[in-house]
């Protein structure tokens, strides 16, 4: 990988990282206000259910940045951009539509059409 592309992907995923830990702090921050009294039943029940909603939101994000910072980690050891299971360079274009991906198109879609043959 060219030392122009590396420095793409750093900007990229340090950027991505910092704004979806921005994120997860508004949503503790949020998550500590003192809870309303609600006389209805219906307007609590409303308000679990939309706080249940970002707190799965934030769980996959955090699966997310532990994907990105094993990326970064990639991009400072060399790795970044070469498939995990076939050792081959991962194309630039999917590296652009999916930067934390650890395999190639080829490799993912074996394991895909793998796991629909198995009915995982």
């Amino acid at each position: 990988m060219k030392k122009k592309d590396k420095e793409y992907f750093k900007k990229l995923l340090t950027d991505w990282l910092e704004e979806l830990l921005d994120q997860a702090g508004d949503t503790v921050s949020g998550m500590t206000v003192p809870k309303e009294n609600f006389p209805d039943p219906t307007d609590r029940a409303a308000l679990e259910a939309d706080r249940n909603f970002m707190l799965r939101i934030r769980d996959r994000e955090h699966k997310l940045i532990k994907k990105i910072k094993e990326a970064i980690v990639r991009l400072e050891n060399d790795t970044y951009g070469i498939c995990d299971s076939c050792g081959e360079d991962i194309s630039l274009k999917r590296l652009k539509a999916r930067p934390v991906t650890t395999q190639c198109i080829d490799c993912k879609s074996k394991e895909e059409a793998l796991e629909k043959a198995l009915g995982i």
